[in-house]
């Protein structure tokens, strides 16, 4: 499929309660930034590569599995950060369009996921169907467009919500706890997670509300206790460089601060000794 738009809005269309203005597919899409927002709602499926996401200043990174949706007037952009960035979109308005995605669960502009990447039966129907912009054509794309945002409703992960947030930050808990040994560098974990750094930071705050920082730290100290238990004759810098620290004295701070005690007061407490 070649890169392709159609303008779809007609004056008899527009009386429907739901009705398409665009349908399109980019080999590559361009950035595109609007301060104003867009007139209609929109949808864009990601069929390929990764592209950044910003709306009203929150920035998401969105890949292959990924939908986003921009409702009417709100500013935001999306560029590619991939060297291709595939595409598919619709826009679409009428009265009974926001509460449609009401009930898809989509209540503001943002990403979601799918709970299969494919593109969306509906969506794949209304592309083939680009070449008409005829009265017919266009309310066979009416009904499709609101079969489509009736599968929102079951093809969504837990569409803009927590659930959804906790789902993108598993890979990096599972990439921290295989590398507590080492240093974990902030731009590394967004690498994992595929997210800017700074977006990084809020989905810690928002799904576990520490900073990542301080959360590593206190997974770094559980694992030096699980150690003490182990191995109760292990020097305590030995047990502070396994666990990623390279200083003892700065572990034993960040001991004392995590769990209010020394780690040879932690000994002690636990019946350990010396």
């Amino acid at each position: 499929m070649k890169s392709k738009m159609i303008f779809c809005q007609m004056e008899e269309t527009v009386v429907l309660p739901l009705y398409a203005t665009t349908i399109g597919y980019w080999e590559h899409q361009n950035e595109t930034v609007r301060p104003a927002g867009f007139p209609d709602y929109q949808l864009h499926q990601v069929l390929e590569g990764k592209g950044e996401l910003i709306v009203n200043e929150e920035r998401y990174i969105v890949g292959p599995g990924d939908v986003f949706f921009l409702y009417p007037d709100i500013p935001h952009s999306y560029t590619p950060i991939s060297r291709e960035w595939k595409l598919s979109w619709i826009s679409f308005n009428g009265r009974e369009a926001g509460q449609m995605l009401q009930y898809a669960g989509i209540r503001k502009s943002g990403p979601s996921r799918l709970r299969e990447g494919k593109l969306l039966s509906p969506l794949r129907e209304m592309l083939t169907m680009m070449n008409h912009n005829e009265l017919g054509a266009n309310l066979e794309l009416s009904k499709l467009l609101y079969a489509l945002l009736l599968d929102m409703k079951l093809n969504l992960v837990s569409p803009l919500n927590e659930d959804f947030e906790m789902e993108r930050i598993k890979s990096v808990l599972q990439h921290i706890e295989r590398n507590l040994h080492r240093a974990l560098p902030l731009k590394e974990l967004a690498e994992v997670a595929s997210v800017s750094p700074q977006y990084l930071c809020r989905l810690f705050q928002r799904t576990l509300h520490d900073r990542p920082v301080t959360y590593i730290n206190k997974q770094r100290i559980n694992r030096s206790k699980q150690l003490m238990f182990d191995d109760r004759e292990k020097k305590m810098y030995e047990i502070a460089q396994l666990v990623g620290f390279d200083n003892a004295s700065y572990f034993c701070a960040v001991f004392k601060r995590v769990t209010g005690l020394k780690p040879e007061e932690f000994k002690m407490l636990h019946g350990w000794g010396r």
